[in-house]
């Protein structure tokens, strides 16, 4: 991977070039961005460039994930194999996800692990073992590169573990952390990091690498590139499989429809538990997933409302429902409102609470707030 292959982000590849020319690399910095945004593969092509310059021999190294100062901590979990996990015990797998899914999140890499109803954490074991790689001197090249994936997963315990070695890191040691929000990383971990944001992947972009890279045709690169939202992975997702955002989509309708119905169906309730059981069901990355899902297509809601129909591209046709219909009851009135009670949603699934009750107080929310009054304009 290497600064050319990656997708948009030019202003950050530009100015990682020049730091890297200047010799003015931080001992830490931290990569902030939406999942599928590039904070991965950017990271990679970091280490790369700063590993190898322009050595043909050390370059297929990293590509292959092999080079011997470069080295990764990601989020892992126990499986039939392995009960006490760290990131070295699942390297293999790792290796092969990344040369699969280098813009994969960590739900695409929980399912590539088959654990997908499993959260992936990083362990202090994996601090301990961090450390006496640190404390080796470089094999081959001038620095090794510790890349930190997914770094708000850190316990508090590994979190703690690796504060020293933050601040104060040896002078052959450049640490890359990534994540996609920084609200879970402790303020002393973010206060020794240089941090740059990644911005969303521009739809231009996305479509002219769908239809180079695999022959779409503009009208439908262009649906893609609006759909995936910033994000070159969603984009594949789109492309490549359309069963997951199809179930996705039945999920969406069955909860809107008796939400929408509550007021005069007495067995709304019991409908609402069913449906919140179905999500209970599934992992807790895919029940992010569909939040994210669902924020989307009320979003679409919104536009289509306000005239700008040209931004809405979720395409709900194949299953018999019209957003239209939805549209008039997404206003400025509860649009607020709807947000912050899906994304506390995610919150409380991401800290473990029981997700059956969660949902359905979510559900009993949105039959209140679909049927909410748009205000006046004053």
């Amino acid at each position: 991977m290497n600064f050319d292959n990656i997708i948009g982000q030019d202003f950050l590849k530009a100015h990682f070039k020049r730091i890297i020319a200047q010799n003015r690399v931080p001992h830490t910095q931290l990569f902030v961005g939406e999942e599928g945004t590039g904070t991965l593969p950017l990271a990679l092509a970091f280490a790369e460039e700063l590993l190898c310059g322009g050595n043909e021999n050390c370059q297929q190294k990293v590509r292959k994930l092999i080079h011997p100062d470069l080295h990764f901590v990601y989020p892992t979990v126990t499986t039939d194999r392995i009960k006490k996990p760290e990131s070295d015990a699942f390297l293999p797998q790792w290796r092969d996800f990344l040369k699969e899914k280098p813009y994969g999140s960590l739900y695409n890499w929980l399912s590539f692990l088959e654990v997908a109803n499993k959260q992936g954490l990083i362990r202090v074991s994996d601090a301990e073992e961090l450390l006496k790689k640190i404390a080796v001197k470089p094999y081959e090249a001038a620095y090794k590169v510790i890349i930190i994936w997914q770094a708000e997963k850190m316990n508090n315990e590994t979190a703690n573990k690796l504060l020293k070695i933050l601040e104060e890191p040896p002078e052959d040691t450049k640490f890359i952390l990534t994540a996609q929000k920084t609200d879970d990383i402790l303020p002393t971990i973010l206060s020794r990091c240089q941090i740059h944001h990644f911005k969303p992947i521009p739809i231009d972009d996305i479509k002219q690498e769908l239809i180079n890279k695999y022959n779409f045709t503009t009208e439908k690169a262009l649906k893609i590139a609006h759909q995936a939202n910033g994000s070159w992975q969603r984009a594949l997702d789109l492309a490549g499989n359309e069963e997951t955002d199809d179930e996705f989509q039945k999920l969406f309708i069955e909860w809107v429809r008796v939400a929408f119905s509550a007021k005069k169906d007495k067995q709304a309730i019991r409908k609402l538990i069913s449906w919140s059981e179905k999500l209970a069901t599934m992992g807790r990355e895919m029940q992010k997933q569909f939040l994210e899902f669902a924020l989307e297509s009320f979003r679409q809601a919104l536009m289509i409302n306000y005239q700008s129909a040209e931004l809405a591209y979720y395409d709900f046709s194949k299953n018999k429902f019209d957003i239209n219909k939805l549209a008039p009851f997404i206003h400025s009135g509860n649009i607020e409102a709807i947000y912050q009670s899906v994304t506390d949603a995610q919150y409380h699934i991401e800290r473990n609470a029981n997700p059956k009750l969660i949902f359905l107080n979510l559900s009993i929310g949105l039959t209140k707030l679909i049927h909410q009054k748009e205000k006046p304009l004053s």
